[in-house]
């Protein structure tokens, strides 16, 4: 079985050699012995993969679908098989061809309540590790720090599906650790706008509205990106691939890690109930300012219809006065003092009759 899989690497290695800027490789070779190099061209990598129990490289690619496949097979993979992780509108993807497998996770970022959601591959056959992701996606440094410290500390007489899926649980752990200090983030954009939005509650609901928007989108978003993290997790703990250990122990940090990210959901559905009740309180505030602009208005119509009385009322008797005959016997004394009177009249019944109805209404600042 182990010459035919290593005729099959020797195949695979037949593409061409991709070059790029310098990159490195960490691997812990069959000997024991834990070597960093750095290559421009994958095909200067082999000699190295011939002889890894395990290595790792990273790849940071402009063009994920393409030039990444293009580099998943110069190093030994099923050529097309980016294209099939990458293809799918959702933010996860799960691919068992026996010999190697392909994992795509999400890289989350966030910059001022705005969501990205980047795919992270993860490519594994006998041997090794390849990590691809955009150039715009940072992730794993930590690891491509301290790869080569990580890779000393697996047990030289171990299986290669046992380093093999150690390295993959140290990679998806950083990833999802990077993921998880974004959350901080949205909590913290969500509370500059809670307090902007409470210090100021005359915020227009044009400008309140879309600002209380972005930040249930953001939370939805990550918590989505979450879900897909955990349906990779899943599928590698009762998956049976053949590059995945069968050591229990093993499995059970796969174990860990998915209840990490169970974890991670629980804080974000905590974080999700403390803004709906923000929210709600954020709602109170403007159901009274939009109660305090009805008090107002009824409060102006009020008076407005005390004030068109008073007028209303003298403006009728002008008018009789000036075409009936009656007004020529009338001084300009009498007419003027009983339109003055009928104003201050009409006004007084109006406005007693609003107090005795209670429908006089308060004015509210």
């Amino acid at each position: 079985m182990a010459e035919h899989d290593n005729e099959n690497s020797e195949e695979k290695t037949v593409p061409r050699a991709i070059t790029s800027h310098a990159q490195f490789c960490a691997a812990l070779l069959k000997s024991g012995e834990v070597v960093r190099v750095e290559y421009t061209t994958t095909e200067e990598l082999m000699p190295v993969l011939e002889k890894a129990k395990v290595a790792w490289t990273n790849y940071l690619v402009d063009d994920l679908k393409i030039k990444g496949d293009e580099i998943a097979a110069s190093l030994g993979f099923t050529s097309g098989l980016v294209g099939k992780l990458t293809e799918g509108t959702g933010y996860s993807e799960y691919i068992d061809n026996d010999v190697e497998l392909g994992l795509l996770v999400p890289a989350v970022t966030v910059k001022n309540l705005e969501v990205t959601v980047k795919p992270l591959v993860i490519l594994m056959r006998k041997g090794l590790i390849l990590t691809l992701s955009g150039s715009d996606v940072v992730r794993l440094v930590r690891f491509s720090r301290y790869a080569d410290t990580f890779l000393r500390k697996i047990p030289t007489d171990a299986a290669w599906q046992d380093s093999l899926t150690l390295a993959l649980i140290r990679i998806l752990d950083e990833n999802n650790d990077r993921n998880f200090d974004h959350l901080r983030e949205i909590e913290m954009q969500a509370d500059e706008i809670s307090k902007e939005l409470l210090n100021d509650p005359k915020t227009p609901r044009n400008k309140a509205g879309p600002m209380i928007y972005s930040m249930k989108h953001a939370l939805i978003t990550y918590m989505n990106a979450l879900w897909a993290t955990l349906d990779v997790v899943n599928s590698l703990r009762y998956g049976d691939a053949e590059v995945v250990t069968d050591d229990t122990k093993i499995i059970e940090r796969i174990t860990m890690l998915s209840s990490d990210i169970n974890h991670q959901l629980e804080l974000s559905e905590h974080m999700s109930e403390v803004l709906a009740s923000g929210l709600e309180v954020l709602q109170t505030i403007y159901n009274n300012q939009l109660q305090m602009l009805n008090n107002r208005l009824a409060w102006l119509a009020t008076w407005l219809a005390i004030v068109g009385t008073a007028i209303l009322v003298p403006n009728t008797l002008a008018t009789i006065y000036g075409i009936a005959p009656i007004a020529e016997h009338l001084g300009y004394q009498f007419i003027i003092s009983s339109l003055i009177f009928a104003s201050l009249l009409s006004a007084a019944i109006v406005f007693g009759v609003l107090k005795w109805k209670n429908w006089m209404p308060k004015k509210e600042d």
